[in-house]
Protein backbone atom coordinates (compact mmCIF):
# COMPACT_ATOMS: atom_id res chain seq x y z
CA UNK A 1 0.00 0.00 0.00
CA UNK A 2 3.01 2.18 0.58
CA UNK A 3 4.38 1.89 -3.28
CA UNK A 4 0.79 3.17 -4.51
CA UNK A 5 0.32 5.71 -1.76
CA UNK A 6 3.62 7.61 -3.06
CA UNK A 7 2.66 7.08 -6.65
CA UNK A 8 -0.86 8.80 -5.99
CA UNK A 9 1.19 11.24 -3.91
CA UNK A 10 3.28 12.30 -7.19
CA UNK A 11 0.24 12.20 -9.56
CA UNK A 12 -1.19 14.45 -6.85
CA UNK A 13 1.74 17.11 -6.73
CA UNK A 14 2.12 16.67 -10.49
CA UNK A 15 -1.50 18.23 -11.05
CA UNK A 16 -0.92 20.94 -8.02
CA UNK A 17 2.41 22.19 -10.17
CA UNK A 18 -0.12 22.15 -13.35
CA UNK A 19 -2.48 23.41 -12.05
CA UNK A 20 -0.09 26.59 -10.71
CA UNK A 21 1.55 27.00 -13.58
CA UNK A 22 -1.22 27.18 -15.77
CA UNK A 23 -2.92 30.23 -13.43
CA UNK A 24 0.28 31.99 -13.36
CA UNK A 25 0.79 31.66 -17.08
CA UNK A 26 -3.32 32.65 -17.86
CA UNK A 27 -2.49 35.66 -14.91
CA UNK A 28 0.23 37.06 -16.72
CA UNK A 29 -0.71 36.78 -20.60
CA UNK A 30 -4.79 37.37 -20.53
CA UNK A 31 -5.40 37.26 -24.10
CA UNK A 32 -4.19 34.27 -24.25
CA UNK A 33 -6.10 33.14 -21.11
CA UNK A 34 -8.14 30.48 -23.15
CA UNK A 35 -5.37 28.61 -25.11
CA UNK A 36 -3.03 28.54 -21.97
CA UNK A 37 -5.61 26.41 -19.87
CA UNK A 38 -6.33 24.38 -23.08
CA UNK A 39 -2.63 23.81 -22.92
CA UNK A 40 -2.59 23.43 -19.10
CA UNK A 41 -5.58 20.67 -19.34
CA UNK A 42 -3.86 19.27 -21.81
CA UNK A 43 -0.29 19.02 -19.01
CA UNK A 44 -3.06 17.30 -16.40
CA UNK A 45 -4.26 14.79 -18.31
CA UNK A 46 -0.30 14.03 -19.75
CA UNK A 47 0.68 13.93 -15.83
CA UNK A 48 -2.49 11.30 -15.27
CA UNK A 49 -1.94 9.17 -18.22
CA UNK A 50 1.86 9.18 -17.30
CA UNK A 51 1.41 8.19 -14.05
CA UNK A 52 -0.45 4.98 -14.64
CA UNK A 53 2.18 2.61 -15.81
CA UNK A 54 3.74 3.63 -12.09
CA UNK A 55 0.52 3.19 -10.62
CA UNK A 56 -0.60 -0.13 -11.86
CA UNK A 57 3.44 -1.41 -11.32
CA UNK A 58 3.08 -0.04 -7.52
CA UNK A 59 -0.19 -1.77 -7.13
CA UNK A 60 1.13 -5.27 -8.16
CA UNK A 61 4.41 -4.69 -5.84
CA UNK A 62 1.81 -3.94 -2.90
CA UNK A 63 -0.10 -7.06 -3.77
CA UNK A 64 2.59 -9.28 -3.76
CA UNK A 65 3.78 -8.06 -0.66
CA UNK A 66 0.51 -8.57 1.81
Amino acid sequence: MARTTVELLYIAAGLVAAVAMTWAAAWAYPLGRDVIWWCGAGAMLATVLMGIGPLRRARAIDRRRA
